[in-house]
């Protein structure tokens, strides 16, 4: 008796998680979460090994990319992209973005080109096979405690861009942000930037308000647009033009970003459709899920 009791309980589980999937937000978006943190895991232990076999390199972020798009299918996410046609070019570059949730993670792999890296804390090379796959993959790790280590990573960097054709992504912002406003940008990524004389391209992704919200506890399906601005050259410039320099590349994504907001909230997308990828959108992103966050923050303001 008490095994059929026990055998119609398990039964009942799998009901209840899919009444409560339908019926209830917070767990609707908890149980999604968890899907995107297990499935991050997931992937980067299966692809370690194959990575492993070509050894640390970013040709090894194509392994990655191919693992992470299908979760927009999953999500019911569309990927709207402008621009991107810009980065079709063959000198390197930074890519700077701003940061908004774990989400970001698609659009960066929907966008950003071959041979582009995104620049992490360096607690993120210590979690396991996620860990792993993004050393393998090429990510550059930076310690934000220790500015002397920063600055020195920041040197390598801008000599290994020239010497590898390397592009980088940065969230200038240093950490996520849901605000309807941009945070003060940090000026690790401009500095990189005039000390390897390499052009900023500014990455704008619009709010998630309609869909996501960590605070309301809400992950629905939507649409994600994701605008890439002008290049901003930087050649000439020396470190004392980064503050004026990041300052503009800040007052020009924040724009975007109030036009974006204000296009959507007005539902215009129809009326300004999006530009068709560039064959250069390859491979590229790091690991940003819930918990494994890229902090990419390394010199204060």
């Amino acid at each position: 008796m008490e095994v059929v009791l026990l055998n119609g309980l398990l039964l009942l589980l799998p009901l209840a998680a899919l009444l409560l999937y339908r019926y209830n937000d917070t767990f609707h978006y908890y149980f999604k979460v968890a899907f995107f943190n297990c499935w991050i895991v997931a992937m980067a232990t299966l692809l370690c090994p194959f990575a492993a076999l070509r050894g640390r390199s970013v040709e090894n972020m194509k392994l990655l990319r191919a693992a992470i798009l299908p979760l927009k299918h999953f999500y019911g996410i569309k990927m709207q992209v402008w621009g991107s046609e810009q980065l079709n070019i063959k000198e390197p570059y930074v890519i700077v973005c701003n940061h908004q949730a774990s989400l970001d993670l698609m659009g960066m792999v929907e966008v950003i080109p071959d041979r582009c890296v995104p620049i992490a804390k360096k607690e993120l090379m210590y979690m396991g096979p996620v860990g792993w796959a993004c050393w393998l993959s090429g990510i550059i790790f930076i310690n934000r405690h220790k500015r002397a280590d920063a600055i020195d990573v920041i040197s390598q960097t801008a000599r290994t861009m020239w010497c590898e054709n390397l592009r980088v992504l940065i969230f200038p912002e240093g950490t996520r942000n849901q605000n309807k406003s941009m945070l003060p940008f940090k000026r690790g990524a401009f500095h990189l930037a005039v000390q390897a004389q390499v052009p900023i391209f500014p990455m704008v992704i619009s709010p998630y308000w309609d869909f996501f919200s960590s605070k309301d506890k809400k992950f629905t399906s939507g649409t994600c647009t994701i605008r890439i601005l002008p290049k901003v050259e930087t050649q000439g410039l020396t470190p004392k033009d980064v503050p004026e320099l990041t300052e503009t590349v800040r007052q020009t994504m924040a724009d975007a970003l109030t036009e974006m907001s204000a296009d959507h909230c007005g539902d215009q997308h129809a009326e300004q459709p999006p530009l068709p990828r560039g064959t250069g959108a390859g491979a590229g992103g790091g690991m940003g899920s819930p918990q494994y966050e890229q902090d990419t923050t390394w010199t204060s303001n």
